[in-house]
This record gives C-alpha cells, structure tokens and sequence, in this order.
C-alpha cells in the first residue's frame, strides 16, 4: 500500500480568512497608529484625560438612564415596573452629578480602582502560596506588583484622583493600537506567505476573495 497521500494544496482556512480582510490592512494601520497618538495624548494629559472619560462615562449612564425610563413606562403593565423605573432615575442622578462634579466622581471612581487592584493583588499572592501550582511564581509576582499598585494610588489619594483614569485610559488606548497595528501588518504579509507556501507546493497562488 501507498503511504504517500495527496493532500489539497489549498490554503488553510485561517488563511482564507486574513486573505478575505487582506484589502482592509491600510485601515486597520490606520486605526491603530491613531489609538497610539491618543493614548500618548492622554497620558501626557492624564488630567483633561480623566475628565473627559469620567464625563462621557457620565453622559453615558445618563443616556442609559432615560432609555431604561421610558422602557419602563412602555411597559408599565409589568410587575417589575417601579423597579425598573427607580432604577432609570438613579442612573440619571448618578449620572448628572457626575457631570456636575467630574473631579469629585474621578476621586471615587480612583479610590475603587486602588481598592480593587489591592483586593485583586491580596487574593492573587494567596492563591498562589496556598496552591502551589506550576508557574505560582508568575502568579505570586502580579499579585505583588498589584497590590503595590493598589497602595501607591491609595496613599496619594485623593490627588491620585485627577491622573490615575486619565493614565490606565491612555495605555489602554497604546495597547489596543499596537494590537491593531500588528493585525494590519500580518494581514499585509500573509498574502505573500501563502503565495510562497503554495509554490512550494506546485500550486498557483489564490486570488483574494472579493
């Protein structure tokens, strides 16, 4: 019997799919390098940075809380009516007086993110000494740097309130960019890659799917 097998010399199928969105790549650059210069922007103006995530996370929840009223009331045959309703007009308030008092809203929202990087940090160095797992170092070290996190903003709180959310939002901002900048550059080469793989193989390259 014949141990060599003809194999299909088509592309794989994660191929196919970067080859589908291979004409989107120069938008995908794009977006990427422009998430960078803003997240460089906002961390190097952590402060207006802050106020302006805490005011559009402001109008957000006031948005979210008129369309959760005016559900409530085009069903006001349900049972859970006035829950729903109270719950609509303590989004507007919180809302509002985000809005009104964003440096205020930026020190609690700044003291919750200390308080969950340092709860996060605690349970994670626990976890990691009680069960002695492969790799518990790693996990005993993001407790550690996590936690110190968690204590550095807590101590220079309250100014800690006017940079910290301008600062995580920026690099999280670089983050997502740099993870878009890279997809551009892959779906850029990954046509000459199959390309050359199939020629290896002895077959013509595939067009890009329309």
């Amino acid at each position: 019997m014949n141990a060599h097998l003809e194999t299909d010399p088509g592309p794989h199928p994660h191929y196919e799919e970067c080859l589908r969105s291979h004409h989107c790549w120069p938008w995908f650059l794009g977006l990427g390098v422009l998430l960078i210069v803003v997240g460089i922007m906002a961390i190097g103006a952590a402060f207006v940075a802050t106020l302006a995530t805490v005011l559009i996370f402001g109008w957000l929840i006031v948005a979210g809380g008129v369309v959760q009223t005016v559900n409530a009331f085009l069903a006001r045959s349900w049972r859970g009516f006035f829950v729903y309703l109270l719950a609509g007009i303590l989004h507007i308030i919180v809302g509002v007086l985000m809005i009104e008092h964003p440096l205020r809203a930026a020190e609690v929202f700044t003291l919750l993110i200390a308080a969950l990087l340092l709860a996060g940090g605690v349970l994670r160095v626990c976890y990691a000494l009680i069960d002695r797992f492969p790799g518990w170092v790693w996990m005993l070290l993001n407790g550690v740097v996590t936690s110190a996190l968690g204590v550095m903003i807590w101590r220079q709180w309250p100014e800690s309130g006017l940079w910290v959310i301008g600062l995580f939002v920026g690099i999280d901002l670089i983050l997502n960019g740099w993870s878009w900048v890279m997809l551009a550059l892959i779906l850029r080469s990954v046509r000459s890659k199959v390309g050359e793989t199939l020629s290896r193989a002895g077959a013509s390259p595939p067009a890009a799917p329309a």
